[in-house]
């Protein structure tokens, strides 16, 4: 089976945020399972290039782009097993950063969606599947369906479309789109392409897809509601039946406390009191109190959808535990100035790390005891799974792939592999930092056995590979099910 993942980021070449980290890792996953897997990507000039050693250009054609054609290159290199294809443009990718949040944004898109349609016939692979991932891909399965499908090479091709996050939608001016895209105007509609006023490239992907999944089960369920589903729910509740939820993984080779070189020691679920000592080397380096006090910890954006607001309101009750609270983000101005007030008033208590720090991350996830991740909406989030992988238990809201990951502690069968609330309420979240506390404290032995647990889950790819898998062959007719649901030729 040939599948072709396209996406805007993917790690290690360039991320922001979880993304890149799905379609840096299932790829590698699918492969194992016999996929001829590959990927597509934009040439960013941000690309961490200490990653690629070499990089092969294939060839440069002029991609017809509005009243002319622009430049389009294609390089490729391979990179643990995995063929990937950069998308080249200077003038579309050659800026500072990975998103711009302009007008300009929904042009760059639009070129990539073109771009990558246009591009199999040059490097001579038309897959089974284009697994598309987030607005920025959204339009590809819509331009299939509307301006390739008479070519019998694109025809026979399926796609997969993934939300990882509704909120973000990529809503832009028709004219502006349609224009450089030669959109016929019958698509601008309530039941195509149009969005309040708006093209949106989402509700493309959402229309258009032949299947369209979500990063967790729950999530899949959430999105089909008022609350969470972003004035799409409607849209959505009519493709209830091509929507599933599979939830997402980590790359456990990469995030393994017994291996991981980012860590000044290495463990194991067999002897995880090696983290004491990587807290005390954290405490120097950051500039903490070297207290043997639990260490709270987030890694993420400083925004609202990451609960920041109810840290807000419950910060000065957090910190009067006696606790230690460790963050790493950049985000909103007015929550990094929460923090930098808390760490000028609690010198050697708090500390705000405002990088993009991979290696610092992954320090951090093994010197706390506790990371804290109380989301309004949370579609998956790997930050949960990282942190179990290293014996750090999540206190996080029951929302999306946190309520499928993290199971709440259980103190009448001592079951469980984290702390959790339902509703979104601050004081909800401060009785169970305050649990988790009390029984860091009072129970050592009740801590290690949840530990344990946590570091015992398995969050790799592999379960979650083959549902993909299985969701391929059944669009393409090749399971079981789907063989018995064909019709029967006379």
């Amino acid at each position: 089976m040939k599948v072709l993942f396209c996406a805007s980021e993917c790690f290690p070449f360039v991320k922001t945020g979880g993304l890149a980290d799905v379609v840096g890792s299932l790829p590698k996953e699918l492969l194992k399972q016999d996929c001829d897997v590959r990927v597509m990507i934009p040439k960013y000039r941000v690309i961490d290039w200490s990653y690629i050693t070499a990089m092969e250009h294939i060839c440069h054609f002029q991609l017809p782009f509005g009243d002319g054609s622009v430049f389009c290159g294609i390089d490729s290199l391979e990179y643990e097993g995995v063929r990937f294809y950069f998308i080249d443009n200077l003038a579309m990718f050659g800026h500072d950063g990975v998103y711009t949040g302009d007008e300009q944004e929904g042009y760059r898109y639009a070129f990539f969606c073109r771009a990558v349609l246009d591009a199999l016939p040059k490097v001579d692979f038309f897959p089974d599947v284009i697994h598309c991932n987030d607005w920025q891909t959204g339009l590809i399965p819509a331009l299939l369906k509307m301006q390739y499908a008479n070519d019998p090479d694109y025809a026979k091709i399926k796609t997969v479309y993934t939300i990882h996050n509704l909120r973000f939608q990529g809503l832009y001016r028709w004219d502006r789109i349609s224009s450089v895209l030669h959109l016929d105007g019958r698509y601008f509609t309530p039941d195509g392409l149009e969005f309040y006023g708006l093209l949106s490239f989402m509700k493309g992907g959402i229309i258009y897809a032949d299947r369209i999944t979500t990063v967790s089960p729950t999530y899949a369920r959430e999105i089909c509601m008022e609350y969470y589903g972003e004035r799409l729910d409607g849209l959505l509740r009519a493709r209830s039946y091509s929507l599933s939820g599979i939830l997402n993984g980590i790359d456990t080779q990469s995030y393994n406390p017994a291996t991981d070189p980012a860590l000044p020691e290495h463990y194991s679920i067999r002897n995880p009191r090696v983290k004491k000592s990587i807290k005390t080397a954290l405490q120097k380096e950051l500039g903490l109190a070297e207290r043997d006090v639990p260490m709270l910890s987030i890694v993420s954006r400083l925004t609202d959808q990451k609960g920041l607001d109810l840290i807000a309101c419950v910060l000065n009750e957090i910190l009067s535990l006696d606790v230690q609270f460790v963050i790493v983000g950049l985000g909103e101005q007015r929550y990094t100035d929460m923090l930098r007030d808390a760490q000028r008033r609690h010198p050697g208590a708090v500390v705000l790390c405002s990088v993009l720090d991979e290696k610092l991350a992954r320090r951090v996830y093994a010197a706390s005891d506790l990371y804290l991740m109380p989301s309004q909406f949370e579609p998956c989030g790997l930050s949960q799974m990282i942190a179990m992988r290293y014996g750090t238990i999540p206190v996080v809201r029951e929302t999306g792939g946190l309520k499928d990951s993290v199971l709440p502690y259980n103190k009448y069968t001592d079951e469980g592999t984290g702390f959790c609330f339902m509703n979104y309420n601050a004081h909800e979240m401060l009785y169970q930092i305050e649990d988790a506390v009390r029984y860091w404290r009072n129970d050592p032995a009740m801590w290690n056995r949840l530990v344990h647990r946590a570091m015992k889950e398995d969050f790799s790819w592999k379960a979650s590979a083959k549902k993909y898998l299985a969701l391929y062959k059944e669009m393409l007719g090749l399971s079981p099910r789907a063989r018995k649901k064909a019709p029967v030729q006379a």
